[in-house]
Parts: C-alpha cells; sequence; structure tokens
C-alpha cells in the first residue's frame, strides 16, 4: 500500500525533526521554492492562499531547494528573513532540501512517485513546483511552476470540502 504523505518526517530551518502526521486532518499544499528565482514573487499568492483557507483547514509547506540555476544560494536563517521581510510570509518554511537525484528528500521521492509530471517523468523540473495533498494524506494534484497560486483555488476548495 502507498505510504501517506502525512507518515514522513522532515527538518525545520533550525534543524528539528518535523512530523507531517501533525497535518492529518488538513489539505496541504507542498512547494519547492527559491529566493532568487523568477517563481519567487509567487510567495505572495501562496501567502494569500494560505491566509484564506488556513481556518478552513489548509497548511502550505515550502521547501526551499538550490538544485535550479543555484537559485537559492541562502543558509535557512537568511531563506527565512528573506521571505518573512519580503513576502510576509507566515507559512512553515523549512530547511533547504534536494528534491531530484539521490539525495531527494523522501517526502519529495513519494510525492513524485506518487504523482509523475509530463510524460511519466518523476523529475521536479524546476522552482515552485506544487503539490496538493488531501486531508488523509493521499496526493491529489500536481502543478508546473508556471501555475499560479490563485490559480489553484478552486482545487483546494474542491479538497476542503472533501472528509
Amino acid at each position: 500500500m502507498e505510504k501517506s504523505t502525512y507518515e514522513f518526517t522532515v527538518k525545520m530551518a533550525g534543524g528539528t525533526e518535523f512530523s507531517l502526521s501533525s497535518l492529518k486532518g488538513k489539505v496541504t499544499l507542498i512547494v519547492n521554492v527559491a529566493s532568487k528565482c523568477g517563481f519567487t514573487p509567487q510567495y505572495a499568492g501562496l501567502e494569500a492562499l494560505f491566509k484564506k483557507y488556513k481556518d478552513k483547514g489548509f497548511m502550505i509547506l515550502g521547501f526551499p531547494c538550490n538544485q535550479f540555476g543555484g537559485q537559492e544560494p541562502g543558509s535557512d536563517e537568511e531563506i527565512q528573513n528573506f521571505c518573512r521581510i519580503n513576502y510576509g510570509v507566515t507559512f512553515p518554511v523549512f530547511g533547504k532540501i534536494n528534491v531530484n537525484g539521490e539525495g531527494a528528500d523522501p517526502i519529495y521521492k513519494h510525492l513524485k512517485s506518487a504523482v509523475p509530471g509530463l510524460l511519466g517523468s518523476e523529475a521536479i523540473k524546476w522552482n515552485f513546483t506544487k503539490f496538493l495533498v488531501a486531508r488523509n494524506g493521499g496526493v491529489l494534484g500536481r502543478y508546473a511552476p508556471q501555475t499560479k497560486p490563485e490559480d489553484l483555488a478552486a482545487d483546494i476548495e474542491k479538497a476542503l470540502g472533501q472528509p
């Protein structure tokens, strides 16, 4: 049986372990993020989604990644400050991880195998690839970096309406 997304543990920016099981029952959007990317302004849209739906059981998790054009070179502390100061981010932004290759974080190995991308490719193509996770931990969808956060509202609302 496929593992639930909520069976994984990830690292917070300070290195503390965070169990995704604490998110059971929530609809979660998982995004690989970067501070120096053309898509970086999506932080504003992500924060708007978070504020709009968080009281209905919605969560966003940002995972900084430096695997695409070296666009996330900062330390975890620098990344946290950047997100807070420039975009007022209040959703959790975790420690920097890899999303592709041998060293890919287990949560990303899970997400990519659950919902492969175009033509069945599992590789993440760029920053701001988004995965929508159901309340039960199943992966509902994968969205390209170009997909604006606000374009996910209908899918989020549909997922929030499911038990």
